[in-house]
């Protein structure tokens, strides 16, 4: 392509997933399903195997070529007719006559989808493995990194930068549950002709649409209209815009703990020549980050057109057509990058754990103020009680710029419980930190099988 418009083309995706969605491999995915016909017709007396042999010969772009298709199609303006000329043209004796017999051309698009479908999420699933394992090397790396704990963008209580590593790690390993879940469901195609009754492939219909099915390893949508049935394009879809949200997530937390005030963990500046910024030399942006964010909002974009589709005006309409040649191989292809950009800032991040200390120490002591209260409670007072008067000690810590161990160690009714080493050792982060070892070693067991 000599003036390439999509970025997909230049910029984003990996060429193994985006090979699969090429015009020469889309091509070769419809011819595989035109050759699984024939030799299903041949295998149940419709037509000879000689002839079927010569089909499946010819049914390679080796032979049809894509530029052929695309002559053809200019003048009957429809895209299977096309290919299915072509084919025949190339075919010796009489085969070309039994080209494309009894199928109707959406026969052969969802099948192909389904092939397509078959090699994409694979290759996502391998990419959300490794991004699992490098999720869980961080967890176990960092299981005892101490770190501010944030709710509401606010401080809260401490935790390690492992617990959340490792829950990350358990989101992926969900998608990729779901991922093997939705297969038996998603990667199914049909061979039944118009409306999906089989009328055109004769007595034989069933048996011709298992053959075909188990030659190309798919399953079989057992009733259709004339396409495969749209619901399974949205789950296929959803799962890929549920991992796009995840994707951004984790993109989201680093972009954040990257931020100037914050710095407890950044994004790898690769190269001694990486500009950050064409104007602002000092600059150091987590420019992975806002990509993955970026285009995890196309990816889950791409789900409204998904649901459109499953509404056809009866047995089917062509509305679908269109928007599935972008939202199919987009989505996919998409979501395996964000994946990959993903896997590749956590393999190289650069993580800070004495910014994290200092912010902790910076907090003067207030993420610790639960840790005095279950300690009050500890000690016999109500729970409601202890709340409320750690509570104004908080507020008062606020107000004068004093730390929390000041403020409390001047309280009477917190000194009728606690003395003030006490308070200390209630008001050291590394002291309240809970199970959060042995979640992390949980977790790390699991996803380490």
């Amino acid at each position: 392509m000599d003036n390439p418009v999509c970025p997909i083309d230049f910029r984003y995706g990996r060429k193994e997933i985006k090979e699969i969605f090429g015009e020469k491999s889309k091509l070769q995915y419809l011819l595989d399903v035109e050759a699984a016909l024939a030799r299903a017709h041949a295998d149940v007396g419709n037509i000879s195997k000689k002839d079927a042999d010569e089909i499946s010969k010819k049914a390679s772009v080796n032979y049809v070529k894509v530029e052929r298709v695309k002559e053809i199609e200019k003048e009957t303006r429809h895209d299977i007719m096309a290919v299915t000329k072509a084919l025949a043209e190339e075919c010796d004796g009489d085969a070309g006559k039994y080209v494309h017999l009894g199928a109707t051309s959406y026969d052969i698009v969802d099948t192909a989808n389904a092939l397509q479908f078959s090699k994409a999420t694979d290759i996502i699933s391998k990419e959300l493995k490794q991004l699992r394992k490098t999720l869980v090397n961080l967890a176990k790396n960092h299981k005892n990194t101490l770190m501010p704990g944030r709710t509401h963008g606010q401080y809260s209580i401490p935790i390690t930068f492992g617990l959340k590593m490792a829950v990350f790690a358990l989101e992926v390993d969900r998608h990729l549950e779901r991922m093997h879940e939705c297969k038996s469901r998603v990667l199914v195609g049909k061979i039944s002709g118009a409306v999906g009754t089989g009328a055109a492939m004769g007595k034989h219909a069933l048996k011709i649409q298992e053959l075909v099915m188990k030659n190309l390893r798919l399953g079989v949508e057992e009733g259709a209209t004339q396409i495969v049935g749209r619901d399974r394009y949205i789950e296929l879809l959803s799962n890929l815009s549920n991992i796009s949200a995840s994707m951004e997530k984790f993109a989201t937390e680093i972009r954040n703990l990257q931020r100037s005030e914050i710095g407890e963990a950044a994004e790898a500046f690769e190269s001694k020549k990486q500009v950050g910024s064409s104007t602002m030399p000092h600059k150091r942006n987590p420019i992975l980050c806002e990509q993955v964010s970026g285009l995890a909002r196309v990816v889950r974009c791409n789900i409204i057109p998904a649901y459109e589709n499953a509404i056809q005006w009866h047995e089917r309409d062509l509305a679908n057509s269109s928007s599935e040649r972008f939202i199919l191989p987009h989505s996919l292809i998409l979501t395996d990058w964000i994946i990959y950009l993903m896997n590749d800032v956590f393999k190289n991040l650069k993580v800070f754990p004495e910014k994290m200390i200092e912010n902790l120490e910076k907090s003067q002591g207030l993420p610790m103020a639960e840790a005095v209260m279950t300690k009050l409670v500890e000690k016999g007072m109500g729970r409601g009680e202890a709340h409320e008067l750690i509570r104004t000690c908080s507020q008062e810590a606020i107000a004068k710029d004093k730390d929390l161990l000041t403020v409390l160690s001047s309280n009477k009714t917190v000194l009728k419980y606690l003395e003030k080493k006490d308070l200390e050792k209630a008001l050291d982060p590394k002291n309240y930190l809970g199970v959060t070892d042995k979640i992390i070693d949980n977790i790390v067991k699991k996803l380490s099988r």
